[in-house]
């Protein structure tokens, strides 16, 4: 604060030294500089003009046309305008308040209420020199990471220049250039994972964030798959990490189904079977999906038929044919997940496939198979006997 007033003072001294000097007014200069006031103007004073110390203005026919400063007499000649070392805001406010008179700087002083206002403050404000510190402790404790206890031989490093830096300077652009140069095969998960929280938590270390988003869901895949109210319970998960992820998930999707779509199914199976798992597998409620096909057996829509919970998920026969009819699909297969992650199949879902069996064949629509997806296996219904 002491500083803030020398910057003030030396700005008013500049001032008072750079302002242009007039010469001394002419006896009569009161006609020929200011126009003609109403008679009644040495009585009027606008709002608030008695608080700044100066009198108002008189006559131009009176004996003096200049401001008039009320309190102070003229400074001695040769000596200082101002006093020298004021010792608080309210000497410092009474030596620094100065008019322009004609180029001459003169001290004038504040209204009582100004200057009470001053000395309150300088009561509040801590002497020169004092150490201050929060009224509240942060809550939480501060880890130097550079520290020798908690880094071993310390966090510093020496860089290409031999100066040191923090070990985790330009972390990020060295995982990116690994992964630029080497792929992604001889990275680890956790980095992977990393590099995808880089654009939703930016400036701080996700590396800890994302070993205990792999260690709560299992592995990267259950990562992209879990469900936002699980998402948010992990620390360090904040909506942008949520929103990362299933962008992520979108795209492995689209590219997933791409490699099916409008392509004979039966004779790329194995990557059909592939695409439902990246869309299923990982679920941690049932989802029942139905594939539809035309008479050249190409994949002309995938559709998710019903939403259930961990262990159940309602199908109705009827809305699987009208949605074929409305397709002009000559065939179907019919696709659910288990999220226990054991793919065999219940007498529930043996029962449900018989009545949509039924149902198609009464149309001339053909079941090629029923597939029950698990985690890591898949269960067939025709290699196991159940579709004749």
């Amino acid at each position: 604060m002491k500083n803030f007033w020398t910057r003030v003072t030396g700005r008013a001294e500049r001032n008072a030294v750079s302002a242009p000097k007039f010469p001394p007014a002419p006896a009569d200069a009161g006609t020929a500089i200011f126009p003609p006031i109403p008679a009644d103007a040495s009585t009027t004073q606008p709002a608030g003009f008695a608080e700044t110390g100066i009198a108002p203005l008189a006559r131009p026919d009176g004996p003096d046309t200049r401001h008039r400063a009320i309190s102070p007499p003229e400074p001695a000649a040769g000596g200082p305008l101002i006093p020298p070392h004021p010792q608080g805001f309210a000497e410092e406010a009474t030596a620094r308040q100065t008019v322009l008179d004609l180029g001459q700087v003169r001290p004038a002083t504040l209204s009582p209420d100004a200057m009470s206002g001053l000395a309150d403050l300088d009561a509040r404000l801590p002497p020169i020199g004092t150490e201050t510190r929060p009224a509240t402790e942060p809550r939480y404790q501060h880890n130097d990471r550079l520290n020798r206890d908690v880094a071993a031989g310390g966090g510093l490093v020496a860089g290409d220049d031999g100066a040191l830096r923090p070990h985790y300077w330009g972390h990020r652009e060295r995982l990116r250039q690994r992964f630029l140069s080497g792929g992604h095969e001889a990275m680890p998960e956790y980095e992977l994972l990393e590099m995808l929280l880089f654009d939703a938590i930016p400036r701080i270390d996700v590396k800890p964030l994302a070993k205990r988003l792999l260690a709560t869901f299992g592995d990267l895949n259950g990562v992209i798959a879990a469900p936002e109210a699980r998402l948010m319970r992990v620390e360090g998960v904040v909506p942008k990490v949520f929103y990362q992820l299933r962008l992520a998930q979108a795209f492995a999707h689209r590219m997933a189904r791409a490699k099916v779509l409008q392509r004979p199914v039966l004779s790329s199976w194995d990557t059909l079977m592939e695409y439902c798992k990246t869309v299923m597998a990982h679920r941690e409620t049932e989802q029942f999906r139905v594939l539809y096909l035309d008479r050249k057996n190409t994949l002309v829509a995938d559709e998710a038929q019903a939403e259930g919970t961990v262990d159940h998920v309602p199908v109705y026969p009827r809305e699987i044919v009208k949605r074929a009819l409305e397709l002009n699909a000559s065939a179907v297969i019919l696709v659910h997940n288990h999220p226990s992650g054991d793919p065999t199949p219940s007498n529930e879902d043996i029962v449900m496939t018989d009545r949509i069996s039924d149902s198609c064949r009464a149309v001339g629509i053909t079941i090629h198979d029923h597939v029950v997806i698990g985690k890591e296996e898949d269960a067939s219904f025709r290699q196991m006997g159940y579709l004749a």
